[in-house]
């Protein structure tokens, strides 16, 4: 239990609550107006304790800064390319503002003005991101019983818009592989296939069946600050991808005189390939290809997006596709490419208005009816 004294002010009389925490050390608050106040305080700790939800004032007084660097160390086991992000997120919008202030003066309000200010010069994508940093710190606080709860759980956040795909024709895809300036192949593979750029350019040939048709998907070779890592593909899941017959021969020449350990496809020293980003002044290579095949701008991840799009205007049910693609699940496919589908949803209503037709006009030829 705790106590209540009183103490004179030049604003009259004040009280102060007394308690002693879980660890035995007295505290006390100043500046009660009533002796009610202050004993209603003190009860409120004190059934706190009782129910192990008590939360010492000094806890929530640690900066974020010192917060938000112990939950970046704690995201290794992210991808190399999702940790960077976070840890550009973190190093520019949340520790300059949010770095030297204590976690438990951080307010709702301060957090929703700060995610609006952040909207007026920021995409919704980048926005969501800086936030999740915040909040994900601020998560930690509470789990480690420094605060109460989250102030930044429930504020208004922008809504995150998807881009519009771009879908390539059979006849779009061959035009840009034959201005690809010598990766026709790489170009095919990534419009018929649906692998990743890092998927692709991390094949080594020891990933070909030639005898089964298919690509061994192990890796995902990714360029993060400059530098390349090799890791497992987006999921985590090892895949194996159908080969289209026409594919099949120029692969097989591509791995020719390749040692098992050779990347398929490789810079001039048998390194890596990188993203298309060129100096300043230069074009790319998949730039130059859609200049002169005459399409419009587009990223070479598109052409996973047109994998996709001829597959399923080949007749592949959305199972299918989320197995070549390496998606998470058949309904992470259809969230991607719903536009797809709208053919499926069309002639799902035409077998619906088909099999009510013969099922209304069947019972009335029984019924000895007109069907007129």
């Amino acid at each position: 239990m705790g106590s209540i004294r009183s103490y004179d002010t030049a604003a009259g009389r004040r009280y102060a609550a007394r308690w002693r925490d879980p660890d035995h050390v007295l505290r006390e608050k100043r500046g009660f107006a009533t002796k009610k106040d202050a004993e209603v305080y003190v009860a409120s700790h004190t059934v706190r304790m009782a129910t192990g939800d008590y939360i010492a004032p000094a806890a929530g007084r640690i900066l974020i800064n010192e917060l938000g660097s112990e939950w970046l160390q704690h995201q290794i086991h992210l991808k190399p390319s999702t940790f960077r992000t976070l840890e550009i997120a973190w190093r520019r919008h949340v520790q300059p503002i949010w770095g030297k202030v204590p976690a438990v003066n951080i307010r709702y309000s301060d957090v929703q003005s700060w995610v609006t200010t952040l909207g007026t010069t920021m995409s919704p994508t980048s926005v969501l991101r800086a936030y999740g940093v915040l909040a994900g710190i601020l998560d930690v606080a509470v789990k480690d019983r420094r605060l109460q709860s989250n102030p930044a759980r429930g504020v208004n956040l922008p809504r995150k818009v998807s881009k519009q795909h771009r879908y390539l024709s059979h006849q779009q895809v061959r035009d840009l592989a034959i201005h690809s300036s010598g990766h026709e192949m790489l170009v095919y593979l990534l419009a018929y296939t649906g692998v990743r750029w890092g998927e692709a350019v991390g094949l080594r040939a020891r990933d070909l069946d030639a005898d089964k048709r298919r690509l061994n998907i192990t890796v995902n070779a990714v360029e993060v600050g400059g530098q390349i890592e090799v890791g497992t593909p987006k999921t985590h899941k090892r895949r194996a991808v159908a080969i289209p017959d026409f594919l099949l021969p120029a692969l097989v020449a591509q791995c020719a005189g390749k040692n098992p350990d050779d990347l398929i496809f490789s810079g001039r020293y048998g390194e890596h390939l990188r993203r298309t980003r060129v100096s300043a002044g230069s074009r790319s290579w998949f730039k130059t290809a859609l200049v002169d095949a005459g399409l419009e701008p587009m990223t070479l991840h598109d052409l996973r997006h047109t994998a996709a799009s001829l597959a399923i205007s080949a007749g592949a049910n959305v199972k299918a596709v989320q197995r070549m693609l390496g998606h998470a699940s058949a309904a992470v496919t259809l969230d991607v490419y719903s536009d797809l589908f709208d053919a499926d949803v069309d002639a799902v209503a035409a077998r619906l208005d088909e099999a009510r037709l013969h099922s209304v006009v069947g019972k009335m030829w029984a019924n000895g009816d007109s069907a007129e």
